[in-house]
């Protein structure tokens, strides 16, 4: 990373000033142990003073080598900056609702394949665009898609697939991917909790035709708010650009006019023949774009991706082992296709059918007495939630799984701020509550 404004004496005080924020480590029994956290260091806060002092502050230098290097360590042609991974996921089904694919855009009405156990911002977008979603069950341990579902829940009006490789677990791509193929289906790959996962060799989130990524800060790096859309197809590279910038046709990065030398030279729908082409609209799109501070601080967290990933793996296969020596008998824990690398987001663990019911009163103790925080697998069953209670969609089957989650699933944290001491705290605490 080049730095332009940070002089040796400003960069040394600046240094010493974070290297204070970030130094404090959490004391087992003592703080409050998150589920899931940032861990950044003071090269990623200094990053971010250098682009404030910049005083471009939208996106610029940082924003662009982020997204060249996001691709490339995604194994994507092309990846899009964009303001949440939320919003990455919206940016994906309004790209393929875009009027510019013809009979493959997605239409109000189109059914698109997903679970019922998961984030909300997943089945958002397919109801914002007056898509169906058509909900499968999960199965346990992996608390992905059951893929036995997937040919039962075609119809005629299926015309995409959408998952999450839930907590950082890859769902099984052959088969999605076969029957994608197979059937003309779009898939898009809900990466947000994966970054840096694999399946079959390749990265998660480059697989399928569009690909999202979340960096918030439980994630598995941060820019704060933040997220990514990661595309190889050239044609939906451009819908996806213009969508995320206001839906304009001009394709000039910010700052810059004219790019194609025919600015004031084309006849755009029924506007006036040589209407300024920066104020051309062939999309309806969003403003989607973040801030180039943002960008600098999640560059330099690319820095320390690859040594995030192998840190919660290495504690989830610590803590995997600690709880099954002790409590076997009580949890069911997380298991893996034999093609993927999870990049795990968390440890997640389900009570066997005889302790079923007794998650509530676990996690209270958790919470409450040991200091130890936990999530729950995200909505449950999306079709409980408030919110979703009226909505439009099909089931395939039973979701007998889906409640089972909804009721005797959790998770606690592995994520790379947390050390053997923490893990071994965990474990026990959730053993005491047992009387282990």
């Amino acid at each position: 990373m080049e730095y332009r404004n940070l002089s040796p004496q400003l960069a040394a005080m600046l240094n010493g000033i974070a290297e204070e924020r970030v130094s404090r480590s959490l004391l087992p029994g003592m703080d409050y142990i998150p589920a899931s956290g940032k861990l950044m260091c003071a090269k990623d806060l200094l990053a971010g003073v250098e682009a404030v002092l910049d005083g471009w502050l939208t996106g610029g230098r940082f924003n662009r080598e982020f997204e060249s290097r996001l691709a490339r360590e995604s194994g994507s042609l092309r990846a899009l900056s964009v303001n949440s991974g939320s919003s990455a996921n919206l940016l994906a089904v309004a790209t393929l609702a875009s009027p510019k694919l013809g009979d493959r855009a997605l239409k109000p009405g189109d059914e698109i394949i997903t679970v019922a156990s998961g984030f909300p911002t997943t089945v958002n977008p397919i109801l914002q665009y007056r898509c169906v979603p058509v909900l499968c069950d999960v199965q346990i341990p992996n608390y992905n898609i059951n893929t036995v579902q997937l040919k039962k829940a075609l119809s005629p009006k299926t015309k995409a697939i959408m998952l999450a490789h839930t907590l950082g677990n890859p769902f099984d791509l052959d088969a999605v991917m076969a029957l994608a193929k197979e059937h003309q289906l779009w898939v898009i790959e809900d990466n947000c909790d994966a970054l840096g996962a694999k399946f079959g060799g390749k990265r998660t989130g480059s697989i399928g035709h569009i690909g999202t990524c979340s960096f918030y800060p439980a994630h598995h790096i941060t820019m704060g708010e933040g997220g990514a859309v990661l595309i190889n197809d050239p044609e939906l590279i451009r819908i996806a650009e213009s969508l995320r910038d206001w839906g304009r046709d001009c394709w000039c990065e910010t700052g810059h006019d004219n790019t194609c030398g025919r600015r004031f030279s084309g006849q755009h729908g029924k506007l006036p023949f040589g209407y300024d082409h920066k104020y051309v609209y062939s999309e309806r799109g969003y403003n989607f774009k973040i801030t180039d501070i943002q960008a600098a601080i999640g560059l330099s967290q690319l820095d320390s991706l690859d040594a995030f990933i192998q840190k919660r793996r290495e504690n989830h296969a610590y803590l995997r082992k600690t709880v099954s020596e002790t409590l076997d008998d009580v949890f069911i824990c997380d298991s893996v296709n034999p093609a993927a690398e999870p990049a795990w987001f968390g440890f997640t663990l389900t009570l066997r059918e005889a302790y079923a019911g007794r998650r509530h009163a676990l996690l209270q103790y958790l919470e409450n007495e040991k200091k130890v925080g936990s999530r729950l697998l995200f909505a449950g069953n999306i079709l409980k939630q408030p919110a979703y209670l009226d909505m439009p969609h099909r089931v395939v089957g039973g979701l007998e799984n889906t409640d089972r989650v909804m009721t005797d699933t959790f998770w606690v944290g592995i994520w790379p701020g947390l050390e053997r001491e923490h893990l071994d705290y965990i474990a026990a605490s959730i053993a005491s509550f047992f009387g282990r």
